[in-house]
């Protein structure tokens, strides 16, 4: 059992996990000689899964891609039969030339919208685009949802949730010196246009997270103090998965974590050091209150997925 535990303003907060599990996927056609990454699983309304993955060429060989996008379905959230053709792959002639990366998928009115990383045709950044359909396999790429930009490159990750108002509110990574930083934008649409937030947290100086930042799901069974679960690392980019608690309008923090929720298992030489965050549920059958057991997603070694059935200790 890993626990991951704040102090702040005389308030306890904290997590726990039960136990993780290794997701097995079946079929999926050329991702099966793919390493795996950014897992982001939903519910169906019907009680079924799905899940997007990013598929990518082993051993760090981009000859063809940076990744393309598989599409798959559960019963149980862990074990997922996989469409054999990717949903997102590469167009030759497109702003995702060079590959197609880090799914997050949002089911807005009956509609699916995929925000994804997409990569030019050189390879040397990306920046956030989107996709829309009436199933996952009938996507449209629309276009970029968040621009790049000089001091905000390679915007990434995705984090999506609604505003009080009906708007939308954006988390994403991008790139600043070096580092890989945490954004916020708000906006009234899928794209936009978005108006920037003051950044809603930073690294912490001779801390586990005292370099990168990247966004990680939102758990929002308890609408007055949402959680997001962020990926952090030191400057060499050991990732590890930590958390931070927000007041209702995500305007400040209340609670960090002070150690990482997850850290990967010891590594034999030559393997990546990384544990990433992409998703996190409360399935259905589970009680639909705060401190019900939560599902999270997210990838190891950038090769391998797994769940870890975690839950609040208060």
């Amino acid at each position: 059992m890993n626990l991951g535990l704040s102090q702040t303003s005389g308030s306890f907060a904290g997590f726990e996990v039960d136990r993780t599990e290794r997701l097995t996927l079946h079929g999926g056609g050329e991702l099966t000689d793919r390493d795996l990454m950014s897992p982001y699983v939903w519910q169906e309304p019907g009680g079924d899964y799905g899940i997007m993955v990013r598929g990518v060429p082993r051993h760090g060989r981009y000859a063809s891609d940076t990744g393309q996008v598989w599409y798959g379905t559960s019963q149980d959230g862990l074990v997922f039969t996989m469409h054999d053709e990717p949903v997102l792959a590469p167009d030759p002639a497109g702003l995702d030339a060079g590959g197609c990366e880090d799914p997050t998928v949002v089911i807005e009115n009956g509609r699916y919208i995929v925000y994804y990383t997409g990569v030019d045709a050189a390879r040397s950044c990306g920046q956030m685009l989107y996709a829309e359909g009436d199933s996952p396999t009938t996507l449209v790429k629309l276009g970029v949802a968040l621009a790049s930009s000089k001091t905000e490159g390679n915007t990434k990750e995705a984090t999506v949730n609604r505003t009080s108002n009906g708007g939308w509110r954006l988390f994403y990574e991008f790139a600043r010196n070096d580092a890989s930083l945490i954004g916020l934008a708000v906006g009234p649409g899928v794209a936009g246009p978005w108006h920037e937030q003051p950044q809603p947290f930073a690294p912490r100086a001779d801390a586990w997270d005292r370099w990168h930042l990247s966004t990680g799901p939102l758990l929002t069974d308890d609408p007055d103090h949402p959680v997001m679960f962020y990926n952090g690392a030191t400057q060499d980019a050991h990732w590890r998965i930590g958390w931070v608690m927000f007041d209702r309008d995500y305007a400040h923090v209340i609670a960090r974590c002070t150690t990482p929720l997850i850290t990967p298992p010891k590594l034999s030489s030559g393997v990546v050091d990384i544990a990433f965050a992409a998703s996190c549920l409360v399935p259905a059958q589970a009680a639909a209150s705060t401190g019900s057991p939560f599902w999270l997603y997210y990838s190891i070694e950038d090769r391998a997925l797994e769940r870890a059935v975690c839950r609040r200790t208060l």
